[in-house]
């Protein structure tokens, strides 16, 4: 049997705290492992509980959620964090994204979404919600639709294949931080928020041919 997801929810609202907490809790595909109200807290819980992601909100009071990333990406943890906010702008998306957040949701997500989301993360997968993947796009794409690099096209093809992001890292030569940077370029690209679609879409445009590239 699957060991549980331990999960640590970090938000500075003890209601959304609750929300949370009772959503997962009744799941038993999860456990729960703690609850922090800022990014210190965070920092410290994590290395004390070593969950296997942590639901992170951005605006708190204290180390934001962005500073707390960022720190945990270069402890050396292995924790993914998924961010969880209400906000989905530049200012908001990109910083978090570039310090390492394995993935960005926004607070109205529906509830199977998000359960989806945080065992994608807890495998290393990168998950977008829609619009912040339509931001991203947006960012990256040129007037004219912007090519997939010649490593993104790497990436995607051992993602056709099966291949986790650290399978592709060790393939690559690569760290497992650039594998997800890359998904998450491709993903902005071809206008997906998942692996699945973006495979779909790479064979659907030739990017990607069966057997093949």
């Amino acid at each position: 049997m699957t060991a549980p997801v331990r999960l640590l929810i970090v938000d500075d609202h003890p209601v959304v705290r609750d929300g949370l907490r009772g959503m997962f809790t009744g799941d038993p595909g999860f456990e729960v492992v703690g609850e922090a109200g800022d990014g210190a807290e965070a920092l410290a819980l994590a290395a004390n509980l070593i969950p296997d992601v942590v639901l992170m909100d951005l605006r708190m009071p204290g180390m934001d959620g962005v500073t707390a990333i960022g720190r945990l990406a270069r402890s050396g943890s292995t924790v993914k964090v998924l961010v969880l906010t209400t906000y989905d702008t530049d200012a908001d998306v990109l910083p978090a994204i570039e310090a390492g957040a394995t993935g960005y949701l926004l607070k109205d997500a529906p509830r199977d979404e998000l359960v989806r989301a945080v065992r994608a993360a807890a495998r290393g997968e990168s998950v977008l919600s829609p619009s912040v993947a339509g931001r991203l796009m947006g960012r990256l794409r040129a007037p004219a639709q912007e090519p997939l690099s010649q490593r993104e096209l790497e990436v995607l093809t051992l993602v056709a294949r099966g291949t986790s992001n650290r399978e592709a890292a060790a393939q690559l030569f690569i760290s497992e931080a650039t594998v997800k940077t890359h998904l998450l370029h491709v993903y902005a690209k071809l206008g997906v928020n998942d692996r699945a679609a973006a495979v779909a879409v790479a064979y659907d445009r030739g990017l990607l041919t069966p057997g093949g590239r």
